[in-house]
């Protein structure tokens, strides 16, 4: 039995009155096809000009194994050269991703090759994200910790998206004191023996190709899968709905440090009394 997701609309083009009316403020995701912001980056923007680009550069690198109570908040499980990494993106599959790689601060001159787009709505101007996969890398189910409106536009390669609103929290086996579900769920074949609530989450899918551009409204989760290669980016605009800014502002000023002190007093009993937890509470709300 696959998960309950329907087909995420999509558009070939969008003025940003439609997209208020239609998508922004209903919260409801939206690919757009043919995005024309005009930018150099639609032709320009492979593995190969990166690495021109920014081939000299010392990337972080993340993969799929379980957080541990001694990982600190966002710290990579390797580093590499950008040039050596495309090279191992483009000879083989690999766990590893870049994520959240600020552009701006990392390689400046690739600002000229975009600009921030008029939705309608007033987006971050400094704080671009490139994300980076390797074939059958993915990330773990998770929402941004900001709640963030985001804007994801693909490069290179296919990517696969699911998505869920938090309406969807009782069922997605969410684990307290983080951003993230339960890791053991594998959202592109789930094992409803296991994770028995997770046949009732409604949600979005869709897969992603270059020049496209996917809208995840604030606080959606979203489980990224690289069908091969590639990167997109992230603009992203604060929260709008204001329990959304509140929930933002609580994650970022108390609930991160308040597990990073957590993992310091009790170690993995911390990590592992969540993932329990998680389990617990979910399959709770489906037995009551």
């Amino acid at each position: 039995m696959p998960l309950i997701l329907q087909e995420i609309q999509r558009v070939a083009t969008i003025t940003k009155e439609e997209f208020i009316t239609d998508f922004f403020k209903p919260q409801i995701p939206v690919v757009i096809e043919n995005f024309n912001g005009g930018w150099a980056a639609h032709s320009k923007w492979n593995l190969e000009y990166m690495k021109e680009m920014a081939g000299d550069k010392v990337v972080p690198l993340y993969d799929d194994r379980p957080v541990h109570h001694d990982d600190g908040f966002n710290e990579p499980h390797a580093e590499m050269k950008m040039s050596e990494y495309i090279e191992l993106l483009k000879s083989k599959p690999t766990k590893y991703r870049i994520f959240l790689w600020n552009i701006l601060k990392e390689v400046p001159a690739l600002q000229n090759d975009f600009s921030i787009p008029d939705f309608g709505i007033r987006i971050l101007k400094k704080v671009p994200m490139l994300f980076f996969g390797g074939e059958n890398s993915h990330t773990f189910m998770h929402h941004d910790i900001d709640f963030a409106n985001i804007f994801h536009f693909h490069f290179e390669g296919e990517k696969q998206c699911v998505l869920f609103p938090q309406s969807e929290n009782k069922y997605l086996y969410r684990v307290p004191f983080s951003i993230i579900t339960h890791e053991g769920i594998d959202f592109s074949n789930p094992d409803y023996d296991k994770w028995p609530a997770l046949k009732k989450a409604k949600g979005f899918k869709t897969k992603l190709k270059h020049g496209e551009v996917l809208y995840m409204p604030e606080g959606y989760w979203h489980y990224m899968k690289y069908l091969s290669p590639g990167f997109s980016m992230s603009l992203r605009t604060l929260a709008h709905n204001p329990i959304n800014f509140l929930e933002a502002a609580y994650n970022i000023f108390l609930m991160r440090h308040a597990d990073v002190l957590m993992r310091k007093i009790k170690g993995q009993k911390w990590i592992d009394a969540k993932n329990k937890r998680a389990i617990v509470r979910t399959n709770r709300t489906i037995s009551a």
